[in-house]
């Protein structure tokens, strides 16, 4: 390996010597709300000296631009002053349309600072834009938005679960997040997505065509709905207008392929295909199972005239997770790995449109989608299928989504007014087969589901700013309800205000805020859940999660590059699902592959997050960038044993990153991270049931003694990756070269220690036949590198 990397960095200067190449940004300035074109406005590149004027047209041309990573700056008197998301110059001249706003009430001369960091009315608080440069760059993500935002205050991963990709924020689960692509909801986005959760091994949207991604850790827009810790709103980029080009790219663990340009004079595309080839990576690391993937997506955009728009949108996947029977024999933790994990296949598609219609003040957007998942879990005892009496799993379920949102937005002077109402039909298919072992004996769930739900909710929201931006404000709600059952069926039940405020008390400190009231509803797998051919659940009285939130901090604005932020937030549950099983909240699980929430549960879970974050981000000069942040919190549920309050599986404590990119010169990148998380706290086995050979046989896995629940706590994680770019800039060509490397000091994490069956039988005093059993030491933890090239023209 080091010798790999030794000669790769060889080739990188051996190239090193390019000659410069230069090209325009050419594009338009339009108002946002009337379409029409601005002339005589400034428009700059951001922290240069570079710039130029709209002509009578509101065109801009700027020459003269060096590849690179830019933002441009546009200003003029009666519009506020913008700064675009970041973009990537490269082989090509860049075209980019940029939307302003008309300051309707003060139409003066004011001294504005530009900035980066954008505010939103909506919410003011728990909201970050995370731009290009911190998805191309940030060390050790390897361009996976999900592995990016872990950068972030309040977020957590697993650690030592199979290098996944679980979004843990702010002390709650993994279903507790909601993921849109330029408006278009998608049900997950990670390969071999864990169904009733998120999670995932590898992300399934292309970094190619994200502008930018709105990151929500609270203060949720009332459009998004569903959601209790987070939604990742991506906005995508648009096809070029003028040139089709085509990049690919090859790293250590997929090939890709990326199209992007336009058809006629109104419709502009972007396409990929991804293939990968994990499966062999994973083997050269001797890995237990072996992941294979191939992924397509697109994006089409028609202007049919300054008014009216429609933006067709695509995302599938195809999965397929096979074992790795000639993993190390001698490596009892790879086998014990081995002898639980199925044998998964997925398919998943999202197919959408979404129709902007501008009328001046008044803007209308709809939105219909279709969305579909595949999941096939299959697994036989001791993985010898020649005997039909070894099957121990066999899963297959469908979920189907289709979609449909209106949505007004009026600017009234100083206020805003976004109101919408949505439909949803899902449809759940479940066919499972699993032996188990339950109230003390071997028990086998064999059930069908076909079940047919409708949902509907309405939302609004109200939003006032000062004309100086000084003060601002936003009042929203929700209804939401569906015909589940009669508990659900009640929007009024499912009532769900918000306030949002943000106001300027000294120069450039801020103290903002939010308080509102949140709904999820249950995962379909919990939903349609059967025992003797009925969906116990629904009977149990599961009903809507809902989770009362409160944020408020300070937030300090060092000039226009960097800003500080110190937030505290509180969250309480009430009506979340409790496992009949072993009395544990379903939001505790759901880091596993395969699916959650498929068992008896009842909404009668309580529990409460709350902690304090502190960030430090800057955007210095124009080579370095620094992220900076700690979290401090809790993450508890309430006991039904002893009705109070122990740790959850989220309850880390303590999160720190520092994170850091710099640009060299000749097109140099190198950045590094550190990360450190609190120890997860852990149960210890039932080592009686365990050695049971009916318990064992049922699932290859031991039992956790739910009487001691998370009575023990791991020790502290820490990593730290590395990442070095170098990008060659021909003419009308660009070449690219990048070494990521995961957890490069070779940090080693401790697991609990595992308890296994020996493979000998006997019988004890009392007539029953066990395992002879013993605990295996689970230790994770190797370098990850990623070696990439890309090529666009």
């Amino acid at each position: 390996m080091k010798k790999s990397l030794f000669f790769f960095l060889l080739c990188l200067l051996a190239f090193s010597a390019t000659a410069q190449q230069a090209y325009r940004i050419i594009g338009t300035v339009t108002e946002r709300n009337s379409r029409e074109r601005i002339p005589y406005v400034s428009v700059a590149v951001w922290n240069s000296s570079k710039g130029t004027q709209t002509d009578s047209l509101g065109r801009f041309s700027i020459t003269g631009v060096t590849p690179g990573i830019y933002r441009l700056q546009v200003s003029g008197l009666g519009y506020k002053t913008v700064i675009t998301p970041e973009f990537r110059l490269s082989s090509h001249d860049y075209t980019l349309d940029i939307e302003v706003e008309e300051n309707r009430i003060n139409l003066r001369e004011v001294s504005v600072t530009a900035s980066p960091f954008r505010r939103s009315v909506e919410s003011p608080i728990a909201m970050r834009v995370i731009g290009l440069q911190e998805i191309e760059k940030s060390p050790g993500a390897n361009r996976d938005i999900s592995k990016v935002v872990n950068s972030f205050p309040g977020v957590a991963s697993t650690v030592g679960s199979g290098y996944r990709n679980d979004l843990l924020v702010r002390g709650g689960g993994p279903s507790e997040n909601r993921f849109y692509l330029d408006g278009v909801e998608i049900p997950n986005i990670n390969h071999f997505s864990t169904q009733g959760a998120s999670g995932g091994p590898m992300g399934i949207i292309d970094a190619d065509f994200i502008r930018e991604v709105n990151f929500y850790t609270g203060a949720f827009p009332t459009s998004r709905g569903n959601a209790l810790s987070s939604v990742l709103d991506f906005k995508l980029l648009d096809g070029d207008a003028r040139k089709c080009s085509v990049k690919a790219t090859v790293g250590a663990s997929e090939v890709s392929l990326t199209s992007n340009g336009h058809i006629g004079d109104k419709t502009t595309y972007l396409v990929s295909v991804r293939q990968s080839y994990l499966q062999l990576l994973f083997s050269i690391l001797d890995m237990p199972f072996l992941p294979r993937y191939t992924d397509a997506q697109f994006k089409i955009k028609t202007r049919f005239s300054r008014y009216h728009e429609l933006t067709l949108l695509g995302l599938g996947a195809i999965d397929d997770m096979r074992l790795n029977k000639d993993t190390d024999p001698a490596d009892e933790g790879k086998q014990y790995i081995l002898n639980y994990l199925p044998v998964i296949k997925q398919n998943t598609y999202t197919l959408g449109a979404v129709y902007k219609h501008y009328g001046g003040r008044h803007i209308q957007t709809v939105v219909l989608s279709h969305s579909f998942m595949n999941n096939k879990n299959t697994k036989y005892l001791d993985n010898d299928e020649s005997r039909p009496e070894n099957l121990i799993l066999r899963y297959c379920s469908d979920e189907v989504e289709s979609h449909f949102r209106f949505e007004n937005l009026s600017t009234l002077r100083l206020f805003k007014i976004n109101a919408g109402v949505n439909l949803d039909y899902a449809m759940y298919r479940n066919r499972t087969l699993q032996k188990a072992f339950a109230h003390n004996q071997a028990t086998e769930y064999n059930y069908r589901t076909d079940m047919g739900v409708f949902k509907w909710g309405v939302f609004g929201t109200v939003s006032y700013e000062m004309d100086n931006g000084r003060f601002s404000t936003s009042l929203g709600m929700r209804l939401d309800a569906n015909n589940y059952s009669s508990r659900m069926n009640n929007p009024l039940k499912q009532f769900s205000p918000r306030l949002s405020l943000s106001y300027n008390l000294w120069g450039d400190v801020w103290v903002n805020g939010s308080i509102g009231r949140y709904y999820q509803l249950p995962a379909y797998t919990t939903m349609g859940y059967k025992e003797n051919n009925v969906l116990v659940n629904k009977y149990n009285g599961l009903t809507y999660i809902r989770s009362d939130q409160a944020v408020a901090g300070l937030e300090y604005r060092l000039g226009r590059d960097a800003r500080v932020t110190v937030e505290g937030f509180y969250k309480k549950y009430d009506h979340a699902p409790l496992s009949l099983t072993d009395s544990i909240p379903l939001a505790c699980k759901g880091t596993d592959y395969g699916a959650s929430g498929n068992e008896a549960a009842a909404s009668v879970s309580q529990g409460r997050a709350f902690g304090i974050e502190t960030m430090v981000r800057w955007f210095g000069s124009k080579r370095f960038n620094m992220l900076a942040s700690y979290t401090f919190f809790r993450s508890q549920f309430k006991s039904p044993l002893t009705d109070r309050y122990i740790s959850s599986a989220w309850d880390n404590r303590h999160l720190l990153t520092l994170s850091g990119t710099y640009k060299l010169p000749k097109h140099w990148d190198v950045g590094l991270k550190f990360r450190l998380m609190g120890g997860v706290p852990y149960t210890p086995y039932d080592e009686y049931t365990s050695s049971l050979v009916d318990a064992w046989d049922a699932t290859s896995r031991p039992y956790y003694n739910y009487e001691r629940y998370n009575t023990g706590r791991l020790k502290t994680f820490t990593q730290v990756d590395f990442r070095l770019d170098k990008v060659f800039y021909f003419k009308g060509v660009m070449l690219g070269f990048y070494i990521d490397l995961q957890n490069v000091l070779n940090t080693k994490y401790d697991n609990p220690p595992v308890l296994v069956s020996m493979g000998k039988e006997y019988t004890d005093e009392n007539g029953a036949k066990r395992y002879e059993m013993k605990y295996i030491a689970q230790q994770s933890g190797i370098i990850l590198p990623t070696l990439g090239i890309t090529v666009e023209f």
